[in-house]
């Protein structure tokens, strides 16, 4: 096997993106949804059916709240917030199975994805430098 081919393998192994968490939620893929964000940005606003643990909980909080035998799928704000990797090597280190949602809760904002803030769902939004748009 070459580098790369490994390299890729592993990554994949270890992320997912928006488009991918959402197929997987409508098809009623079994595993939770983490934001691991703090309580104003989760009041401000979260991905519909998500968990909210901040990262800094996870040690704490996770094994009390959510099975070891449920994969979890973690994301933060966007590429430009480490948070969501924070929050994965938490749950790794807790032995659970863990993916990290690359792009966060912007692309799936972006991605028109449901979403919604302490007012409740909020109206879709569909960005066609991330997407493709159907009309």
């Amino acid at each position: 096997m070459t580098d790369a081919v490994q390299y890729f393998q592993n990554r994949l192994a270890v992320e997912t993106d928006p488009s991918d968490v959402y197929a997987a939620q409508r098809a009623g893929e079994r595993f939770v949804l983490v934001d691991v964000r703090g309580d104003e940005a989760w009041a401000q606003g979260r991905i519909s059916g998500a968990v909210h643990m901040p990262y800094r909980q996870i040690a704490e909080r996770a094994p009390l709240e959510l099975d070891r035998g449920t994969p979890v799928v973690v994301y933060c704000w966007s590429p430009g917030c480490n948070a969501g990797q924070k929050g994965a090597l938490a749950f790794a280190q807790l032995g659970y199975s863990v993916k990290e949602m690359i792009g966060g809760y912007e692309y799936w904002v972006r991605e028109g994805q449901p979403f919604e803030n302490d007012g409740g769902p909020c109206e879709r939004v569909f960005d066609p430098t991330v997407m493709v748009v159907r009309h």
